[in-house]
């Protein structure tokens, strides 16, 4: 399957198959750095995020640049916020894939409960 159009970040590519709804949890924190990355090389550009809690620093991969630039909500470092996703292991390391992110009463919904992106069926302005 192709999946063209989406810069690597769809449900079936190598980096959207580590989602894995068993190891779903919630962590809340202080956004520590928010940086623009390449998870796995081909792909374009992400959003992460480095969030401390009260039991450790990890790191919230989000989403395409694309996608997260173009929401109303804006993560910024200081920022409390409250993630729910899926916990990998990324290059050695624990990180959470965010499902969505809470910021005093908005939501950022990125993927559902299976791990699919909601840019799937969304559209470049």
């Amino acid at each position: 399957m192709n999946w063209k159009g989406q810069g690597g970040w769809g449900a079936g590519s190598q980096y959207g198959r580590m989602y894995d709804p068993k190891t779903i949890e919630t962590i809340c924190g202080e956004v520590t750095k928010v940086e623009r990355i390449i998870p796995v090389k081909g792909m374009s550009g992400g959003v992460h995020l480095t969030v401390k809690t009260d039991k450790e620093e990890i790191a919230v991969h989000l989403g395409p640049a694309w996608y997260i630039e173009n929401q109303d909500m804006v993560i910024e470092q200081n920022d409390m916020i409250e993630v729910k996703g899926s916990r990998i292991n990324f290059e050695g390391k624990p990180a959470i894939i965010a499902a969505h992110v809470k910021k005093d009463d908005a939501v950022l919904m990125l993927r559902n409960e299976n791990g699919i992106p909601v840019w799937s069926g969304w559209r470049r302005k």
